[in-house]
């Protein structure tokens, strides 16, 4: 099994890369988060789940071990493959996705694109116990107040939560210190 690869990109799209370690060219598949991470980057690093079937191997690539953990609980639950799990990463931080099922907020869990309630339910059911095993180390930053409000404020606004959280962190990212209306009024800015 293949746990770690680490290489020169050869080409990337926001759901899957091709990764050369040592001439050998691996398709890896990525969620939006990791390309978000890697897609300016000539070499990327991606900790690996291999997945095999009857009839073919697939990789899933990582850019952390906390998300790699995450999609390894969420394949777990019975009626999420490899490629709903990887859909839902892109849809939600692990973080936040952490969050939402200890806290059972299903209304969050279901905004991510091909999720219904059952499923939400069934997630939370299952993995409220153990989604605290996941170490979200240097990303627990995502969650921190300032920037949930400012998120909240846009999505009460009408924005798509994935897009207004994305526009949060890279304004918070940019300004670290900035206040809430600040943040809140550049985001709207990056939305526009």
């Amino acid at each position: 099994m293949i746990g770690y690869l680490s290489g020169k990109i050869i080409s990337s799209k926001p759901t899957k890369i091709i990764l050369d370690v040592n001439g050998v060219g691996y398709v890896v598949n990525i969620s939006i988060n990791t390309f978000e991470k890697i897609s300016d980057k000539s070499s990327a690093s991606l900790f690996i789940y291999t997945h095999v079937k009857e009839d073919s191997i697939s990789l899933y690539g990582f850019y952390t071990e906390s998300e790699k953990e995450m999609f390894e609980l969420l394949i777990s639950v019975n009626g999420i493959g490899p490629k709903l799990a990887l859909s839902i990463l892109s849809g939600i931080q692990v973080v936040d996705l952490t969050s939402a099922i200890t806290s059972g907020d299903i209304s969050r869990i279901i905004s991510v694109p091909g999720i219904g309630r059952k499923t939400a339910e069934r997630l939370v059911l299952e993995l409220r116990t153990k989604v605290a095993d996941v170490s979200v180390e240097g990303e627990m930053d995502i969650s921190s107040g300032i920037k949930k409000e400012a998120v909240s404020a846009l999505t009460t606004l009408g924005y798509n939560y994935k897009f207004a959280e994305k526009a949060v962190r890279e304004v918070f990212n940019a300004e670290p210190a900035s206040s809430l209306e600040e943040l809140i009024k550049k985001a709207l800015g990056k939305l526009s």
